[in-house]
């Protein structure tokens, strides 16, 4: 089978290598950019990293002892990604500068057609999506968003050039981008004004150096760590008494660290703890407490030419940086994926997203999603779900190649019954009790999370069922 994998982060890499393992040889990785990695080739801001233990955030099939940290960095994940390309034979395999717009599915010839920005084409029989929930930067539709007249940019997208030293900087958004820039933008900035449109919940993070004997205890750290994060997801659903515990301990945080009453108001959320993603941070409650920096919470209502206006007040600035997040309900991309009968992607999650397993999508014969519908963490790591896929994702192709089969699609009563349950044990979890970047803007659906464990994920993706699929 010729396979198109579109996406080179933990995804992409991941599966290109388990399918590597298990003999297939003719695959093809397209990667929009001139290097690898995803998020973490994308994300450079001062700060960035992980808040997942470094044992937990990495390929269980690929354990490195090189972490300089238990909480890893962006250029380390990112030396670990493209190592991890290059021991495994994916790198050779990167087609670099390939950006899809589009996938065409062809019923007689059991093809992928995929198109490229540059008008040229190519065609797989097995076309696997790898290209992530958080990868297309967001900046909010404010008026006059194009008209600042100083130095604009969005965390993502970092201007390493911009001069910040004794500047004016406005930061729009405090997430869990910004809580990591931001105190490395107050040394910098003479002063710094944060828009905060809703506190968050943050916890103290566990982090530091890793001494030279820590090399054994990788894997027993790894184990633990999950386990952990497994208790972490437990606090997600409603009345559990780990999110109570989580709540107080992130609330006796911010009283540690604020000791301005009034500012600690501003700082204190007010919904259900897990309701929006929880944030792990030891120093952005002290730098939001220097005297140079103002935490503004009235709403933004417009960006001017010398700044930003909210609550009628006009914030002068130098500097204006986004930290608005990503389009998280786009799981497609801007990708134009045309399906069965003509059917689109786009117009068959018009209520929001929606895959059975958060793999597979009825009228789409041999597409595979990886971190598709459904399959975001309240805690743990990601790479535990991709590898999950991508296992789930071999061994249906295997069992396609034993059958002689050329294409494999789920069927609709599967997909139905699958999103029904997962709906249902959503609606009993924080993350239904507020609006969050998790739930579609129009139905209200949550069509990012996965409410149950890790391990009951891995379970249930390696129990093959080939009743709910069709094999043509």
């Amino acid at each position: 089978m010729r396979v198109g994998i579109i996406g080179t982060g933990f995804g992409g890499i991941g599966i290109a290598a388990e399918l590597l393992r298990h003999g297939y040889a003719d695959l093809r990785l397209w990667e929009r950019a001139d290097d690898l990695g995803g998020v973490w080739r994308d994300n450079h801001y001062p700060g960035a990293g992980c808040d997942v233990p470094s044992p937990l955030y990495s390929y269980s099939w690929a354990p490195t002892t090189r972490w300089h940290r238990r909480y890893a960095l962006q250029d380390q994940i990112h030396d670990y990604l493209r190592d991890v390309a290059d021991r495994f034979g994916v790198s050779p395999l990167i087609r670099y500068g390939r950006s899809v717009v589009s996938a065409t599915w062809d019923d007689e010839g059991a093809t992928w057609t995929v198109g490229f920005a540059d008008g040229s084409t190519e065609e797989v029989e097995v076309l696997i999506s790898a290209v992530g929930q958080l990868s297309e930067p967001h900046i909010p539709a404010v008026p006059g968003v194009d008209d600042f007249a100083g130095t604009s940019f969005h965390s993502a997208r970092w201007d390493h050039d911009a001069d910040l030293d004794g500047k004016r900087v406005a930061v729009v958004g405090i997430g869990a981008s910004a809580i990591q820039f931001v105190p490395h933008l107050v040394e910098r900035a003479a002063e710094v004004t944060l828009f905060q449109r809703s506190a968050n919940y943050i916890l103290p993070k566990p982090d530091g150096p890793l001494p030279d004997w820590y090399a054994p205890g990788v894997a027993v750290e790894r184990r633990l760590f999950r386990s952990l994060g497994e208790g972490f997801s437990r606090g997600m659903h409603d009345g559990s008494k780990v999110g109570e515990v989580q709540r107080r301990v992130a609330l006796a945080h911010l009283r540690r660290q604020v000791p301005d009453p009034e500012l600690r108001a501003k700082l204190t959320p007010d919904t259900p703890i897990g309701c929006k993603r929880i944030l792990f941070s030891n120093n952005f409650y002290p730098a939001v407490s220097q005297p140079h920096v103002e935490l503004v919470t009235d709403a933004v209502q417009e960006v001017t030419a010398g700044g930003v206006r909210a609550g009628g007040v006009e914030h002068e600035a130098d500097v204006l940086i986004w930290g608005t997040g990503f389009a998280t309900q786009a799981f497609d991309h801007g990708i134009e994926v045309t399906g069965r009968d003509g059917h689109t992607l786009a117009k068959q999650w018009g209520d929001g997203a929606r895959a059975h397993l958060g793999v597979h999508v009825p009228g789409f014969p041999s597409l595979f999603l990886l971190y598709g519908p459904n399959t975001n963490l309240g805690g743990s790591s990601i790479v535990v779900m991709l590898e999950a896929q991508s296992r789930h994702i071999r061994s249906v192709l295997d069992h396609a190649r034993r059958a002689g089969k050329h294409q494999v699609e789920v069927t609709t009563a599967a997909e139905l019954q699958w999103d029904t349950e997962i709906q249902q044990r959503l609606a009993t979890t924080s993350w239904a009790h507020c609006d969050n970047w998790y739930r579609h803007p129009v139905s209200g659906r949550i069509t990012s999370n996965w409410p149950g464990s890790t391990r009951e994920y891995d379970a249930r993706l390696d129990a093959l069922d080939p009743t709910e699929f069709a094999w043509t």
